[in-house]
């Protein structure tokens, strides 16, 4: 069941993210007044162990006096997550869907979460929405980057207020900003790992920004400005496969410090990892479309598991939980000419 607050209740503040299911019981939606009406939607903790952006909202309210009493710049809907997964400091409980593939738009349907979400959603577009926000964490190495889901100047401006490093995908579907995209500049921000200070200061920095801008320009904006990608692709371990990082005895060994890949553009031939003799190892790799494009991206050979083509990973993870319950990593590649002239088709898939 979806709670709303009209005001902060007592102790947020100062509370840890494994605390909030005692204090607010649930899943919750906090609206709270600014003097521009028009609504900056945020989202925290659609991963019960993804605490930045909490953390974030946290230090920016502090600074609106007790409790945030002092009115903001612009009025400021949050939406707090999974807190049953944040009181014991995971990405979701065994037997819940993910927070963050549940939204209008997802493959499937019918659980409370689903009908939640698409409840969060009518309530804030019964409000003047300005933009919405969803905080992430990553857990291998990564720049700090944000994610749109439209090729939209307003939302490259919203995106480059974080990062230069954007990257635009329509896979997964039912993901918070794809939702939001439908309505009002909507972006994705990656923090880096959970407990880095430097995380927890740039959304914090990003936030206040978001509540001062009186307009999102609708204007180009300079090629030099930003780094957008594409993701073309999504890497899955299928769950009939053991694996491990750097270890033996399992069906596939990755490479152990593969998240060192992250956003670098490799060269066809780069080794990922090892198969063990006899085992029958294929990934799962799917295209923005559902097609499997594994065979296309990456080869076997004498054991060995390499690109096939020149990538770009992002995401890349050694949590063994993230692999199971998420991805591997997502491939991309550079999409800076859409940046001045977007193709029809870049609008129209992620609406």
């Amino acid at each position: 069941m979806l709670q709303q607050l009209n005001q902060l209740p007592a102790g947020l503040l100062d509370a840890d993210a494994r605390d909030l299911e005692g204090l607010l019981g649930g899943p919750t939606l906090i609206h709270l007044p600014g003097r521009r009406e028009e609504t900056l939607f945020l989202s925290v903790l659609l991963h019960g162990n993804e605490t930045t952006g909490f953390e974030a909202l946290q230090r920016l309210l502090r600074d609106y006096g007790p409790a945030g009493t002092e009115e903001l710049p612009r009025a400021l809907s949050i939406f707090i997550g999974n807190v049953s997964a944040a009181a014991k400091g995971i990405r979701r409980l065994d037997g819940q869907p993910d927070y963050n593939r549940v939204w209008p738009g997802a493959e499937d349907g019918g659980t409370p979460e689903h009908a939640m979400m698409a409840e969060t959603l009518d309530i804030m577009m019964r409000r003047k929405l300005f933009a919405s926000v969803d905080l992430h964490n990553n857990t291998g190495l990564n720049p700090h980057y944000a994610c749109v889901n439209l090729i939209d100047h307003r939302f490259f401006h919203l995106a480059t207020l974080f990062s230069r490093t954007v990257v635009y995908f329509t896979r997964p579907k039912g993901v918070q900003s794809m939702a939001f995209a439908r309505h009002c500049p909507a972006v994705t921000l990656e923090c880096g790992k959970v407990g880095q200070t430097l995380g927890v200061d740039h959304a914090r920095e990003f936030l206040e920004a978001c509540l001062h801008l009186s307009a999102l320009p609708d204007h180009p904006i300079a090629e030099r400005d930003i780094d957008l990608f594409h993701t073309v692709a999504t890497v899955k371990v299928p769950d009939t496969l053991s694996f491990g990082f750097g270890i033996n005895g399992v069906d596939l060994s990755l490479a152990e410090d593969l998240d060192r890949l992250n956003f670098r553009e490799l060269p066809r031939d780069t080794l990922f990892g090892w198969v063990r003799p006899g085992a029958e190892v294929a990934l799962e790799v799917r295209d923005e479309h559902g097609n499997d494009v594994a065979a296309r991206l990456f080869s076997l050979e004498e054991g060995e598991l390499r690109s096939r083509v020149p990538v770009m990973p992002s995401m890349l993870t050694r949590d063994e939980t993230v692999v199971r319950q998420d991805c591997l990593c997502y491939l991309m590649e550079r999409y800076t000419d859409h940046v001045d002239n977007p193709s029809p088709t870049d609008v129209v898939e992620a609406s």
